[in-house]
């Protein structure tokens, strides 16, 4: 397989922090015959909801970085406290003892998702930053701590209510978990001050210290699997927590990692997937056995990648809670959902919450909008697989996973609505064709020609340069192979 980071295109830049992927020839197909069987179910699933939460959402500002001692554009501090490091990290250190999201209501937010037509969830458990959402006995610095405002609510531990409330919402469920811990001890050691996002002693010199903090992440790491019910996916997030053999030279922030950060990957799965069989681990840009997919931040392929994937993207310009937002046009989310699954990918598609624990209106107003349209598309979304040519200008090709139906999607322009030009050429082969439905509207007639450039279709005269619908129309077509 040729190197796959050739053929990936950058799809936009937003304000959001990126993580570079590389897309090596080192994917391992897992030997797990129930973590093969969870991943096939998930590739079918098409569509998730990721959540970036904690206390930095009172702040407004992206999550962590900006503890982060890098001269990069999104670590950079802004506020009172930003001309002197120390004094900024302690007054974002005592946001723990302000968070109160008193609007929190997981039902609410696993309903939004599940309406909307995502099959599956990946929360914040713990971010950079190390403070734990979840009710963790390895360190104070948590949600359910007495020094946070929120610990006295019933709901206090929000990752065992957000994850029991879109599991019984039938949605899979994904604990996005940090290596890397800025608030630990055993990482960032007190008695050197930081450089940069890595481990700020060499765990080589000092190996008990690397040990201690190797147990703290396994600790962590079982408490999740063990307290919070049943856990389809560990994705693992900063990546250059690593053995330093796997680093890739050729992106640039790999290139920064000097030193060997082997936190026991293969001890930790398999104690993970002893109390939840056939979890999908995600040790995400460390190729191989522990990253059963990949996952492009901001991204698409111009073409199907050789192995599971699923990107990433923003539905505002930010991972985290921003005051005012900007958000994607529901137009623009429903193409990129249909670019992504035509190249055989899933959208984890992000929101973050307020200070106070709920989404914008505008988020809701989105997730609406997608749930209406994929009402009438669900059949044309799931299950589905890649189709040559993929896409053509604004026509996305899909097909059913028994390969016995073609789906052909027409994309909107700037504008909501889909305008249907008098013919429209398809350029796939088919030797007979028993019947084309178009989704939007299944009573009108829809006439065709195969030539030898593919399937020629003759729009309804009452469809004709009219609206067909939002967003994008689809063509089933069902044929004699």
């Amino acid at each position: 397989m040729k190197k796959i980071f050739i053929v990936l295109a950058v799809l936009f830049f937003t304000k959001a922090y990126t993580q570079q992927h590389n897309f090596s020839d080192k994917y391992v197909v897992p030997s797990d015959t129930l973590v093969q069987q969870k991943l096939a179910h998930w590739q079918d699933m098409k569509f998730g909801l990721l959540m970036h939460w904690g206390t930095y959402s009172q702040w407004g500002i992206v999550e962590s970085w900006s503890i982060c001692p890098e001269d990069e554009g999104w670590t950079q501090r802004r506020g009172p406290y930003a001309a002197d490091y120390f004094n900024y990290l302690k007054a974002y250190e005592n946001l723990q003892t302000t968070f109160n999201p008193t609007k929190f209501n997981p039902e609410k937010w696993a309903a939004a998702a599940k309406d909307a037509g995502m099959k599956y969830v990946v929360f914040t458990t713990k971010h950079h930053d190390g403070f734990c959402m979840f009710d963790t006995k390895e360190t104070d610095y948590k949600i359910t701590s007495s020094k946070t405002s929120f610990s006295s609510n019933p709901k206090a531990n929000v990752t065992k209510e957000i994850f029991n409330a879109f599991r019984k919402d039938s949605l899979m469920i994904g604990a996005y978990f940090s290596k890397p811990d800025w608030h630990c001890p055993y990482y960032w050691w007190p008695y050197f001050p930081p450089k940069d996002r890595n481990v700020n002693y060499d765990p080589k010199k000092y190996p008990d210290k690397w040990n201690e903090f190797k147990n703290y992440t396994y600790n962590q790491i079982k408490e999740l699997m063990t307290g919070y019910g049943n856990v389809d996916i560990l994705w693992l997030d900063g990546g250059w927590v690593r053995p330093l053999s796997t680093i890739d030279s050729s992106v640039d922030w790999q290139k920064e990692i000097t030193y060997n950060q082997d936190i026991d990957m293969p001890k930790i799965a398999k104690m993970a997937r002893t109390y939840q069989p056939g979890l999908l681990v995600v040790d995400r840009t460390v190729s191989g056995e522990y990253e059963n997919y990949v996952t492009p931040e901001q991204t698409i392929p111009a073409e199907p990648l050789a192995h599971p994937w699923e990107s990433c993207i923003t539905m505002g310009d930010s991972w985290s809670y921003v005051p005012n937002d900007h958000y994607k046009s529901t137009n623009e989310l429903i193409h990129l959902l249909l670019k992504i699954i035509s190249r055989g990918g899933n959208l984890l598609l992000n929101i973050g919450p307020s200070p106070e624990g709920d989404f914008s209106d505008t988020a809701y107003s989105r997730l609406k909008e997608i749930g209406e349209w994929m009402k009438l598309h669900s059949q044309a979304v799931y299950n589905t697989v890649p189709l040559a040519p993929y896409q053509e200008n604004n026509i996305i090709y899909l097909q059913s996973k028994d390969k016995k139906i073609m789906y052909a999607y027409v994309l909107s322009d700037s504008n909501t609505d889909v305008l249907l030009s008098n013919n429209i050429v398809l350029h796939l082969t088919v030797k007979a064709i028993k019947k084309i439905t178009l989704l939007d509207a299944p009573k009108e007639k829809i006439y065709w020609k195969i030539t030898n450039d593919g399937i020629q279709l003759q729009t309804p005269s009452k469809l004709q340069n009219k609206s067909a619908g939002k967003y994008a129309v689809a063509f089933k077509i069902n044929f004699t192979q």
